[in-house]
C-alpha cells in the first residue's frame, strides 16, 4: 500500500486478541512482570529468542532452512537522498516503460505538459507502477511480457493544471483519463544490445483499466449481490466493471498473473444515513464522504454507457437493485486473474479467495497430489492474514495448460478460505471461513445473520474473521514463500494506532511488541503443519533505525541495513529474499530494497533469526529517488535481469533518460520500472 493511499481508519471493532498481545501470557508464565521495567522485559525477550516463545522442551519452533551454499556477492550500499537511484558497484540501472509510454500507435507520445488525452492513456502504461511479474516468451530471458499494476493517480501530474471541478462536477474527459490510468499493463519487452525496451504494437500489449469488463467466478458469482442496472441490462450477474487500486500482485503455477484490489472501498461512496448501510459496507470501509477522485460527480448526460460514472455512488436510488448501482462495489475487493499470453481472454475475479483489501497473493510450495495454497494479507491496521486451500489436488501436468483461465477455475474457484490466529508458544491455527465453522462464541457461523451462505461470508470476509476470533495484526502486506523450504513470510509494515496508554486490549503494546506506535514494522515467518488448520511461527526481523535503543532495535540493525516499514517481499527461485520499504521514516535514506538469504543465516541458538551477530547477512542493494516508494519485483529466468518499480518519485527520471542513476531531474515526474543488471553479465545479487 502506498502511503499516499493509506486509510488510517480502524474498521475492525472486534475484541480479538492482537498479535502484539499473543506472547503476554507466555511471558507472565515465565515470571516476567507485564510492566516491570524495560530492561527486564528485554532480557526476557532475548532469552526467549523471539522465535515463537516455545517452551524450553518444545519442538514447535520454525525449522531453519537447510544451507543453500549461496552468499550475497555485493557490499551493502550507503543510504542516499537524491533524485536518482543507487545500486552496488558493478551494477547498471536502466529506466523502462515509465508512465505514459505508448503501447501502440493509437497513443501519442507522452507529453511533459500533461495534455495527453484519455484515449492516449488507454493505450499507454498507467500511473503509479506497483506489483509486477515477468512472463518469458518461449522461456527467453531476453524477451517476455511484463505485467504491472497501477495503484492510484496523481491528478496534478496527470492533467495540465490538476483536476478540474465546476460547481461540484468533474469533466468526463478528465475522469476517463484517470480511470484509464488505473489498472494493469501487459507490456511486451525485449533486450537488444544491452538495453531493454517496449515492443510497440505487439499483439500482447494490453491495458486493463478501472472500466474494463471482467468476469466473476466462485461463491459470489451470479448471486443477487451483483445485480445492478448494468448487469441487469446485460443479463449477466457474473460481471464486474474495472479493477481499482491494484497494489501487490502474484502469479500462478500455470502461468497467469494475479492482481490484487487493495484500497478499493474509497472509490465508492454512499450518502444516506449509515443506519441503512449493509454490514459489509461498514466493515470494509465504503466512503461516506464522496469518492477518492469524485468520479461519481460527472453529469449523467456525459456518460457513454449505463452508469459509466454514477456507478461509483452506491446509495440506493430506486425500488430495487435493477434500477440503480447499490451493488456495484460488491464486484470489487478480489484477486483478479489475467492470462498475459492470451490478449483475447477476459480477466476473471476469483471470489473464493475472499473479499477484503488484498495486498498481494502468493502460492505455497507445490506438492504433487496435494492442494494448491494461496496466501494474502489485508493491509489495514488490526486486520488479518488469510490462506485459501484448493479442493483440487495439484497435477504437474497443469503447469503448461492449453487454457490457463480454465486451469485457474480448477484451482481457485473451489476450496476453503481460512484466517489466521497466532497463539502462544509459536503455535498457530487456521480458522475456516465456512457456514459450518464454529465461531469464538460457540455458534455456527452460518446461523449468524449476514453469514448464512458462502457468498455472504465472502462478501464480508473480515466480518466473518471477526466472529471466528482471528488475530488482528499490524497491517499485513506482502507474503513470500521460500521456494526451497515452503516457509512463508509476511511483512507487518507498521501500525501508527498501536498505543500502550489507552488500556485497550486491541491497541495495547507490550513486551511482545514493545514499540509504541510500531512505526518501523517487522516480518514474521511460519511453517504449515500436516493438518491444514495448524502452523508454527516465529518473528524473523524487526525494522528500526540503527541509532534506536535495544528495546526498539530488536534485530540489532546498523547503518548498512537500517530500514522501516517493510512492504514488498519476494523470494527469487534461488532462495534470496528481497525486502522493499514504503515510508521508511528514515532520515538517513530514501526507501530501499534489501536482500538476505534465510538459509545462510549464522544465528546463535535462542536468538532472533536476524540479530546483532549476523548483520553482515542483511544488505542494502537499492535506494530509490526522493519521495518514492520502492515496490514490485520481477526476474528473468536466468536471474540476470531484475525489474523493480519506483512509485511516485518527486523529481525523477530525467526527461528521456535511460540511465536510472541520472540525477538531473524532471519537471513532471513519472513512476517507472528500473531494470538492474550486473556489468558484464551474471546473476544479480550473487
Amino acid at each position: 500500500m502506498s502511503k499516499h493511499t493509506f486509510d488510517p481508519t480502524v474498521y475492525n471493532s472486534s475484541d480479538n486478541k492482537p498479535i502484539s498481545a499473543v506472547l503476554e501470557k507466555e511471558l507472565s508464565r515465565r515470571g516476567v512482570l507485564k510492566r516491570g521495567g524495560a530492561l527486564a522485559a528485554f532480557t526476557a525477550l532475548a532469552s526467549l529468542g523471539l522465535t515463537g516463545c516455545n517452551d524450553d522442551n518444545s519442538n514447535d519452533a520454525v525449522t531453519p532452512p537447510p544451507s543453500s551454499g549461496l552468499s550475497l556477492g555485493f557490499d551493502s550500499i550507503s543510504g542516499s537522498k537524491t533524485d536518482a537511484v543507487s545500486v552496488p558497484a558493478g551494477y547498471t540501472a536502466q529506466v523502462l516503460a515509465p508512465w505514459g509510454t505508448p503501447l501502440n500507435d493509437q497513443a501519442d507520445e507522452w507529453k511533459d505538459d500533461g495534455s495527453n488525452t484519455s484515449e492516449d492513456q488507454l493505450n499507454s502504461t498507467g500511473m503509479m507502477h506497483d506489483g509486477m511479474h515477468f512472463f518469458p516468451l518461449e522461456g527467453s530471458s531476453a524477451e517476455g511480457l511484463l505485467c504491472m499494476n497501477h495503484e492510484f493517480i496523481d491528478q496534478n501530474r496527470l492533467h495540465p493544471a490538476g483536476a478540474t471541478d465546476t460547481n461540484g462536477r468533474r469533466p468526463a474527459e478528465e475522469v476517463r483519463k484517470e480511470i484509464n490510468a488505473h489498472g494493469v499493463s501487459v507490456v511486451h519487452i525485449q533486450l537488444v544490445d544491452g538495453v531493454w525496451d517496449v515492443v510497440k504494437n505487439s499483439k500482447y500489449n494490453k491495458r486493463y483499466t478501472a472500466a474494463t469488463e471482467m468476469d466473476l467466478t466462485g461463491p459470489v458469482a451470479s448471486s443477487d449481490w451483483l445485480i445492478t442496472k448494468y448487469t441487469d441490462e446485460k443479463n449477466n450477474k457474473a460481471l464486474a466493471r474495472g479493477t481499482n487500486n491494484n497494489c501487490g500482485n502474484g502469479h500462478t503455477p500455470w502461468g497467469t498473473y494475479l492482481t490484487c484490489e487493495e484500497n478499493w472501498p474509497g472509490y465508492f461512496t454512499r450518502t444516506d444515513d449509515k443506519s441503512r448501510w449493509t454490514e459489509e459496507q461498514l466493515r470494509l470501509g465504503i466512503s461516506a464522504n464522496g469518492t477518492r477522485y469524485d468520479w461519481d460527480t460527472v453529469s449523467a448526460v456525459s456518460e457513454n454507457e449505463t452508469g459509466e460514472f454514477v456507478r461509483f455512488d452506491v446509495t440506493p436510488r430506486a425500488g430495487d437493485a435493477t434500477q440503480d448501482f447499490r451493488n456495484e462495489a460488491n464486484g470489487h475487493g478480489y484477486i483478479v486473474e489475467i492470462d498475459p499470453y492470451n490478449p483475447q481472454a477476459r480477466a476473471v475475479k476469483r471470489t473464493a479467495l475472499g473479499r477484503f483489501r488484498h495486498e498481494d497473493c502468493s502460492f505455497g510450495k507445490l506438492v504433487e497430489g496435494q492442494p494448491v495454497v494461496f496466501y494474502s494479507g489485508h493491509d489495514s491496521q488490526f486486520e488479518y492474514l488469510y490462506k485459501f486451500v484448493s479442493k483440487a489436488l495439484w497435477s504437474a501436468a497443469d503447469a503448461n495448460p492449453e487454457d490457463r483461465i480454465a486451469t485457474g477455475a480448477k484451482y481457485m474457484d473451489k476450496g476453503t478460505l481460512y484466517v489466521a490466529r497466532f497463539n502462544e508458544e509459536g503455535a498457530g491455527i487456521w480458522l475456516p471461513l465456512v457456514p459450518d465453522a464454529t465461531t469464538k462464541d460457540g455458534a455456527r457461523l452460518g446461523d449468524v445473520p449476514g453469514f448464512t451462505t458462502q457468498a455472504d461470508i465472502i462478501l464480508n470476509t473480515p466480518g466473518a474473521a471477526d466472529l471466528m476470533g482471528a488475530t488482528p495484526m499490524d497491517r499485513p502486506e506482502w507474503t513470500a514463500v521460500d521456494p526451497k523450504t515452503g516457509s512463508v513470510y509476511v511483512t507487518l509494515t507498521n501500525n501508527s494506532s498501536r498505543d500502550n496508554q489507552d488500556n485497550n486490549s486491541e491497541t495495547d503494546t507490550n513486551v511482545a511488541n514493545p514499540r509504541e506506535g510500531n512505526k518501523y514494522g517487522h516480518i514474521i515467518r511460519w511453517n504449515e503443519g500436516a493438518d491444514p488448520s495448524q502452523f508454527t511461527w516465529e518473528f524473523f526481523l524487526f525494522g528500526s533505525f540503527a541509532s534506536a535503543n535495544t528495546l526498539v532495535n530488536l534485530s540489532g540493525l546498523n547503518e548498512t541495513n537500517e530500514f522501516g516499514s517493510p512492504d514488498g517481499l519476494t523470494f527469487d527461485d534461488r532462495g534470496l529474499l528481497w525486502i522493499q520499504t514504503d515510508g521508511g521514516v528514515n532520515e538517513n535514506t530514501n526507501d530501499q530494497m534489501l536482500a538476505i538469504i534465510p538459509s545462510e543465516l549464522n544465528s546463535t541458538e535462542n536468538m532472533l533469526a536476524v540479530n546483532s551477530s549476523n548483520q553482515d547477512q542483511l544488505k542494502r542493494f537499492f535506494v530509490g529517488p526522493n519521495d518514492c516508494e520502492v515496490t514490485g519485483l520481477a526476474f528473468t529466468p536466468d536471474n540476470q535481469n531484475f525489474f523493480l518499480n519506483v512509485q511516485h518519485p518527486g523529481n525523477w527520471p530525467a526527461a528521456g533518460a535511460i540511465d536510472a542513476t541520472d540525477s538531473s531531474g524532471a519537471n513532471r515526474a513519472r513512476s517507472s520500472t528500473v531494470v538492474i543488471m550486473k556489468d558484464g553479465g551474471g546473476e544479480v545479487g550473487l
